[in-house]
């Protein structure tokens, strides 16, 4: 915990009790349902929670945005950002029914209230976003396809709409043919090892009706 208000020591009350909270549940659940691995739940914070909110180190999402996890798993990054943007709406998708049963429970007991949870596969969500996040669930010209047509029209923040997307490595191949591609190095913000690969991939996406 100590981690989070490290590199975010503005958080409420509220938020700070949300984010104390996550451990306890996380490994409640975890012994149930292994929703994260046995390695990374003693790391919940740094390799999870602050990795996910590397995001909002790009961008600070204006209220009223609205944001799709894509292949969420336990939620992340998208539970981490929602407790971070209250006024913001949240709609995490996992085609793994079970992982999201995890989410549902969490965002009840720390009573996080704009999250909604799908069981689905993207391409079957019929809505529009101003962005759309995720962890490195494939790579970038694949998740593209499935995210196709579900970006909204109108801009409301300082990053144009598209995909923000959390992956680590040499990224240059998977994304030579875009030609408005940014990535920002999470070393930038967070010090940690950890971090050293570790980027944020803003892809602004063109809204398609």
């Amino acid at each position: 915990m100590e981690l989070i208000l490290k590199y975010f020591p503005n958080l409420t009350e509220t938020q700070i009790r949300q984010f104390a909270a996550l451990e306890a549940l996380y490994k409640d659940w975890n012994s149930k349902i292994n929703v994260i691995s046995r390695k990374d739940i003693d790391e919940l914070y740094l390799r999870h929670i602050l990795h996910s909110l590397g995001i909002a180190k790009v961008m600070s999402f204006t209220p009223g945005s609205s944001i799709l996890d894509v292949g969420t798993g336990g939620g992340f990054p998208g539970v981490p950002l929602a407790i971070l943007f209250p006024e913001c709406k949240f709609h995490l998708v996992d085609s793994i029914n079970k992982k999201l049963k995890v989410i549902n429970a969490v965002s009840e007991a720390i009573e996080l209230t704009n999250v909604k949870t799908t069981h689905s596969r993207v391409e079957a969500i019929d809505e529009t976003f101003d962005f759309i996040v995720s962890r490195a669930v494939t790579s970038m010209p694949e998740f593209t396809t499935w995210v196709k047509g579900k970006i909204a029209k109108n801009q409301k923040n300082e990053l144009k709409n598209g995909i923000l997307y959390l992956k680590g490595g040499d990224l240059t191949d998977e994304l030579k043919q875009y030609k408005t591609v940014k990535a920002y190095l999470l070393s930038d913000y967070f010090e940690e090892p950890f971090f050293d690969t570790k980027k944020v991939i803003h892809l602004p996406l063109k809204y398609k009706p």
